[in-house]
């Protein structure tokens, strides 16, 4: 698919997603099912139940891969960046750690996404949190203005991930830190996946070799490249996903290429860092 295509196809897709109120990049036997589903995707992948009864109600989809919030080491008074912030569950974790002096950004390419979560956080006071509409190939804000970012199983969505990563490395301040879950391939996938517009979606189809993703990342300038996890993403228990049952029911997969398929992906937790005199 063409970038412009593949931009086209994801918003469309989440902005679906906002409307349905759940659905899923992570692992769980099905991602289609409302906030009890949702709280426990969430809970599988890393989250407490006390960090998931300490943000707004409709704002955890279910949509991660890990939980990037609790490895950035935030602190009191810090700037994050969230990446892909959807309807602004990672932001709100994250603006509860900051504190009033802290601050919380989060970019999206939905709009649906950012209408839930500025809802959300005028309805539960968030003061310290901002959503701005934008592309995380160019995201928008003021180069070394922050000092973490962090994103959530979205940048494999992204056609061109060597500029996210870019753009990162601009956004941080010297010093500042990049904290992010992914999913990533340990080997290539077969083409009825790999050529699959809702298998994009559902974010297998966009995703990179390991080694090539983290090559992005030093490329952009980070040192101290760190993978700090790698989980086996057991993609053939995502069956029940309506972007997977599509690709499935349309191209006649049969169980044993949903196998070969599930032993590719793998979730990543990575950490890295801006040098400092960096700018």
């Amino acid at each position: 698919m063409k970038e412009e295509e593949v931009r086209k196809t994801v918003r469309e897709g989440y902005a679906r997603i906002a409307e349905q109120g759940s659905s899923c990049c992570a692992p769980a036997s099905s991602c289609c099912g409302g906030t009890d589903l949702g709280q426990n995707i969430s809970r599988d992948i890393g989250y407490t139940q006390e960090e998931l009864d300490a943000v707004p109600e409709g704002s955890n989809l279910g949509l991660g891969c890990g939980n990037p919030v609790a490895l950035a080491s935030l602190r009191e008074g810090d700037t994050v960046l969230d990446l892909g912030s959807g309807a602004g569950f990672d932001c709100f974790l994250a603006a509860n750690q900051v504190g009033e002096q802290g601050r919380v950004i989060g970019v999206d390419m939905t709009p649906e996404m950012l209408e839930k979560a500025r809802e959300s956080a005028r309805r539960d006071g968030y003061e310290n949190v901002e959503f701005r509409l934008g592309e995380i190939e160019n995201i928008p804000v003021a180069d070394n203005s922050v000092d973490v970012v962090i994103s959530n199983c979205v940048i494999n969505l992204s056609p061109d991930k060597r500029r996210v990563f870019t753009e990162a490395f601009r956004a941080l301040k010297p010093g500042g830190r990049l904290m992010v879950s992914d999913i990533v391939l340990l080997k290539e996938l077969p083409a009825f996946i790999a050529n699959s517009i809702e298998g994009y979606i559902g974010c297998v189809s966009g995703a990179l070799m390991r080694d090539e993703y983290l090559g992005g990342i030093k490329a952009a300038g980070f040192q101290d490249v760190k993978t700090i996890d790698e989980t086996r993403f057991p993609f053939e228990l995502m069956a029940n996903d309506p972007t997977v049952a599509a690709v499935i029911e349309t191209e006649g997969i049969s169980p044993e290429q949903i196998e070969e398929v599930s032993g590719s992906v793998i979730s990543i937790k990575v950490h890295a860092a801006k040098p400092n005199g960096t700018a």
